[in-house]
């Protein structure tokens, strides 16, 4: 008698021979998982990358940060601790992988003693607007530079070197209006100590005071000038006593602040700061290390028609040399070329030097650190390395990433859930537009209404922005920059408000009464003409001639008259003389060659712009 087996023993052993190939087969990859049981993390990790680095579903991983409460796709960063988590519910060990960026370049470098060497001090300017910081500076390297700032009031961050008895002084002069808070502050992070300027005859400000506090928050020691003496109204006495008050008492006092009383404008006491300046340095036993790649941190960057992207770097350790490779924020570059803070071209640049370089790939920003690195290749590496870390942070805080797009901001200003003034910023340079952002961001406008900066951007006034204006209903602002031609026309295409300023203050105000509806009447700037300069001509006892061709509308002399380099305004004064060929003219029209002399300034280039404008008075409201 036959059994089962019998009839279907060769079939079964078949089957058999699969069932237990595929339980070889399970078992084999229980023994792989067992034997993969550790895995590296490093600072953070997306979801597929994570389920991969396991041999698991992407799902499971999903699943299992969904139990956590942590909503996550498969392209987002988790942090180490979720990683970790996630790992330990599919029977894995985590070990934390070296961050080998962050150990060579990012981690402040320690130095001995005997690796240090003497260097110059450098001193950051603080005090009150119009408290004389700017003209103690002028004072101090006898050159002129307050007239170059719109309304005597400091723009942007300078920074220059003095000499006293053989020794250099790096001076950082920061802007005392309030709404350069910001700038003011990075001012105090890059300093040894504070020169903090007080007028005899107005004493403590509310920006002294401020001043004062980053000093105090930076751990930076102070020293006071009490400046303008000369004044009929002047007090010093008034200011030591006000200055006690908040914790800075005169050595005379039995205090420990130094208190030295100047005249900027007749020179009296410069000497005596500077020697005060060297002493306090000696005190401190100021040193940097001067081998080795250059490491520093920017003071402001700007847009440059001809060279590009370029910035204001305090060079803090090692050297710099021409042709280096660099990292600086999310960017990199290779130094093609430095020069110091007046103008001129140096081949290196050593610690506490104020150094202006071009090279940048991207316009960098202020405040962010500066590096040198051996090459390309590890410049890249770091700055995809600064970059994953910014995508890590902005996810983690769920923030929107900083490209304004018109389908996402035409859908939000749809909802007219809340009344917003729409904003476009754009500037000269980047420290600038950041100050500008801040001052109208600290706008009280109530709970009925919200300012909204849709777009913020160093440069002139383009075409995309005003597309975006048009789509968001916003104002465009301009700080020391002009509209393009092809943007000031679909401007007026669009019926889209452009208001142009140089000086801050008019600015927050024109703000501030337009959120109230009290706007005054204003005057509106009316273009009569423009002319490109084609060639220039050096006339004895006279300046710089601008052989120009009239492009649009008319010139005439006495008007007043801007000039433009990129759309950003590098002068603004009047027609002083108007010539075609060797005969003065009234006016030269479109079409027609011409000189034109600038009333006190002969800075002219080829390739520069001159704008004649005039003012009309007009009713305008913003709504």
């Amino acid at each position: 008698m036959y059994t089962q087996s019998d009839l279907y023993g060769s079939e079964r052993t078949a089957y058999g021979k699969k069932q237990k190939k595929k339980k070889d087969r399970r078992a084999g990859a229980q023994l792989s998982l067992v034997k993969k049981k550790k895995i590296r993390i490093g600072r953070a990790i997306t979801v597929f990358n994570l389920a991969k680095e396991m041999g698991v579903k992407v799902s499971d991983v999903i699943r299992i940060l969904m139990d956590l409460g942590v909503m996550a796709n498969q392209n987002q960063y988790i942090t180490t601790d979720e990683a970790s988590f996630v790992a330990s519910e599919l029977g894995f060990e985590t070990e934390e992988a070296r961050d080998e960026i962050k150990e060579a370049y990012l981690t402040p470098p320690s130095y001995s003693p005997e690796e240090l060497e003497p260097r110059p001090p450098v001193v950051t300017v603080m005090g009150h607007v119009d408290h004389g910081k700017t003209s103690l500076l002028d004072a101090i390297r006898q050159e002129n530079v307050i007239d170059s700032e719109y309304g005597g009031i400091t723009q942007h961050i300078g920074a220059y070197q003095a000499h006293c008895n053989g020794k250099s002084i790096t001076f950082i002069d920061t802007p005392g209006h309030e709404a350069f808070t910001s700038m003011r502050s990075r001012g105090a992070q890059v300093t040894d100590f504070v020169v903090l300027v007080v007028a005899a005859d107005d004493g403590v400000m509310d920006q002294t005071r401020e001043a004062i506090n980053h000093a105090r928050a930076a751990n930076i020691p102070i020293l006071v000038a009490v400046n303008k003496i000369d004044k009929p109204n002047a007090n010093p006495q008034r200011v030591r006593e006000q200055l006690s008050e908040i914790g800075l008492v005169p050595e005379s006092w039995g205090g420990d602040t130094i208190f030295v009383d100047v005249s900027a404008k007749n020179r009296i006491g410069i000497d005596d700061l500077l020697e005060m300046i060297l002493l306090q340095a000696e005190v401190l036993d100021i040193k940097a290390y001067k081998k080795g790649g250059a490491r520093g941190v920017v003071l402001e960057s700007k847009l440059d028609k001809a060279r590009g992207p370029m910035a204001t770097v305090l060079i803090q350790s090692g050297q710099l040399r021409r042709g280096d490779i660099f990292v600086v924020g999310n960017t990199w570059g290779r130094a093609r070329g430095v020069f110091d803070f007046t103008g001129k071209p140096i081949s290196q640049a050593d610690p506490a030097t104020p150094i202006e370089i071009i090279g940048f790939s991207e316009l960098p920003s202020a405040g962010d650190n500066f590096f040198v690195v051996p090459n390309e290749k590890t410049a890249k590496d770091i700055v995809s390395y600064f970059q994953e870390t910014d995508e890590i942070k902005r996810q983690q805080r769920q923030e929107p990433k900083e490209k304004v797009t018109l389908e996402d901001l035409y859908s939000q200003v749809q909802e007219g859930k809340i009344r917003d003034l729409n904003l476009i910023i754009k500037g000269d340079v980047h420290g600038t537009v950041e100050a500008i952002r801040g001052a109208v961001q600290g706008i009280d406008v109530g709970q009925d209404l919200r300012i909204s900066i849709i777009h913020s951007a160093v440069g002139g006034i383009t075409e995309n922005d005003i597309l975006l204006a048009s789509t968001a209903k916003a104002i465009v602002i301009g700080f020391n920059v002009r509209p393009e031609p092809t943007a000031r026309a679909l401007a007026k295409k669009y019926n889209v408000e452009i208001k142009l300023y140089t000086i801050i203050y008019d600015l927050i105000e024109d703000i501030k009464k337009a959120l109230k509806g009290m706007l005054e009447p204003v005057y509106e700037e009316v273009v009569q003409g423009r002319a490109e300069v084609r060639d220039l001509f050096k006339v004895p006892k006279v300046g710089t001639i601008a052989g120009c061709m009239v492009v649009d509308g008319q010139i005439t002399r006495g008007a007043n008259a801007r000039l433009l380099r990129d759309h950003v305004v590098v002068f603004e004064g009047k027609v002083d003389s108007l010539k075609r060929f060797k005969e003065d003219v009234r006016e030269v029209q479109s079409g027609y060659e011409c000189g034109i002399g600038l009333s006190g300034f002969n800075d002219i280039k080829t390739g520069d712009v001159i704008e004649a404008f005039a003012r009309q008075k007009v009713e305008t409201e913003l709504e």
